[in-house]
């Protein structure tokens, strides 16, 4: 077995909206894609490009990705890998491709002088919490997200006119 880990190009597309349409379905979110793939090949492939995207392969056939940006650390002073969104289908999960995608970014973290690797999980995904504890990463239960879409976001941007 040969586990590959390749940059996404814009070929690619059909495919990054297929495992994200996979990961949401487990997640039990597909309610909530909303994309269009000509605005996230404008988004991930255009002039200016919001985030990265590698696929995972196993033999040569696509069995997860792994979609990242940077956001900043102020504390440290440095970049960081922010990893929205890692999925391996459910046929591949054992064959050491999600640990090969998170070491992939670690060596990228490593590579481009980042602080650190993080992102989140849902708290009811035991078996994800288990394994990303396996690899060293700790849970920030300390921090709590927040979010603004929809509505709000507009309402609060309007509020800066």
């Amino acid at each position: 077995m040969t586990l590959t880990i390749r940059p996404a190009t814009a070929a690619d597309l059909p495919l990054i909206a297929d495992l994200i349409r996979a990961l949401a379905d487990y997640e039990k979110l597909l309610h909530e894609v909303r994309f269009d793939e000509a605005t996230l090949r404008a988004k991930l492939f255009g002039p200016r490009p919001y985030a990265e995207v590698v696929i995972g392969e196993i033999d040569g056939a696509a069995q997860g990705f792994a979609l990242f940006f940077h956001n900043f650390s102020t504390f440290e002073g440095k970049p960081g890998i922010y990893l929205e969104d890692l999925f391996v289908r459910p046929e591949a999960r054992g064959s050491g491709l999600g640990k090969a995608l998170l070491s992939h970014l670690a060596a990228l973290a490593v590579e481009r002088d980042c602080a650190r690797l993080e992102w989140s999980v849902l708290d009811w995904n035991e078996p994800a919490i288990g394994f990303y504890r396996s690899l060293g990463a700790r849970a920030m239960d300390e921090w709590t997200v927040m979010r603004v879409d929809g509505d709000a976001l507009r309402q609060l941007g309007a509020a800066a006119r």
